[in-house]
């Protein structure tokens, strides 16, 4: 079939959401809001390439650009996104996609082009990395999800119960920015600097005060100690930030925030509730999130040289002596190299 592609911008688009949930493959990150936090954030500029067949868009592939002149030009669907798998439906292609979209990124000088997710186009290409996803079937009532759940982790959320930690819902932007000193905190823990405080706000903004998204909050004797952000689209619902102040993380408050979102997605009729990716050297985080009951899958990410259209190889592993330095500098210092370096990262 003659495959005409267009480059679209989401938050052009008549009803952009509506189009992308009428097909089942769709994410959270495909949705427009998630599209204007990237865009307000990091100023990229948004490639969406589509298509349309019988008035539905049978092809979403979506892109931003980032410009950066310490880390170079690239296409990456999407920036901070666990992954954004392509959707193509009926007969299309997918490499001939693929190839219009390399021919693009050549003539935009891209260094790369990064697909994260659509092993299913891509079988006979090696990945780029790998991590592990999660999900949990929602189909259940929250009683019979509750029994699916590991012993163990059944028996946390009961603890956290039992020592008094109180736990709350919020859509409100008090509650982000007490989420927002949590994950600082936490980031400086793993010897990483946190996102900029903007890229919250426009969380905020364009998904929780829109209702795609919720804080849940854990407190102990009146003190905040855990948190997690939580996204939704159609049906689906997703897990993206948790962070906790490790001091009591004995009271496993993680568990209960977790079991929180859980049970609010129960109540409303999702069907699936993903934990977001985890890195296949995370032992321990794999196994808490294979506690819940979760159906286990690998996301791949793919990169492809735009000169050539090869597939890039992942070189050796960077060493982690940047993160040791990052976890001895005071956090006032770590969010400034969080507000200038995330746009380049991307």
């Amino acid at each position: 079939m003659n495959l005409e592609l267009k480059i679209t911008n989401p938050l052009l688009f008549n009803r952009w959401d509506e189009a992308v949930l009428t097909g089942k493959k769709y994410s959270f990150f495909h949705s427009a809001a998630w599209a204007k936090v990237l865009i307000e954030s990091y100023n990229y500029r948004p490639v969406y390439f589509t298509s349309m067949d019988k008035n539905k868009l049978s092809v979403i592939v979506p892109l931003m650009e980032i410009r950066s002149l310490f880390t170079g030009k690239r296409g990456v669907s999407l920036p901070f996104s666990d992954s954004c798998y392509p959707i193509v439906e009926g007969s299309i292609n997918f490499k001939d996609v693929l190839n219009r979209i390399l021919k693009y990124g050549k003539s935009r000088n891209w260094k790369y082009l990064e697909i994260r997710g659509g092993w299913n186009f891509l079988q006979d290409i090696s990945p780029f990395s790998c991590f592990y996803s999660h999900t949990l079937d929602l189909s259940q009532d929250e009683y019979k999800v509750f029994s699916g759940f590991r012993d163990s982790t059944r028996r946390n959320v009961k603890k956290a119960l039992k020592e008094g930690v109180e736990i709350n819902i919020y859509k409100s932007l008090g509650s982000v920015n007490k989420f927002y000193q949590l994950n600082c905190m936490t980031r400086k823990i793993h010897g990483l600097p946190p996102q900029p405080y903007t890229f919250f706000k426009n969380i905020y903004d364009f998904i929780i005060s829109p209702d795609f998204g919720f804080v849940v909050l854990a407190s102990y004797k009146k003190r905040t100690i855990a948190g997690a952000v939580f996204f939704h689209f159609g049906k689906k619902a997703f897990y993206k930030y948790g962070a906790s102040n490790k001091a009591y993380q004995h009271l496993r408050p993680n568990n209960l925030v977790m079991w929180e979102g859980i049970r609010w997605y129960c109540k409303r009729g999702y069907k699936t509730f993903c934990f977001g990716r985890t890195d296949i050297k995370n032992e321990g985080l794999k196994k808490f999130k294979q506690g819940w009951g979760t159906r286990e899958d690998i996301i791949k990410y793919y990169r492809f040289d735009t000169k050539n259209g090869n597939a890039v190889k992942k070189k050796q592993r960077e060493s982690t002596i940047k993160n040791k330095v990052f976890n001895k500098m005071p956090i006032a210092l770590l969010k400034l190299i969080g507000s200038l370096s995330y746009k380049h990262v991307g």
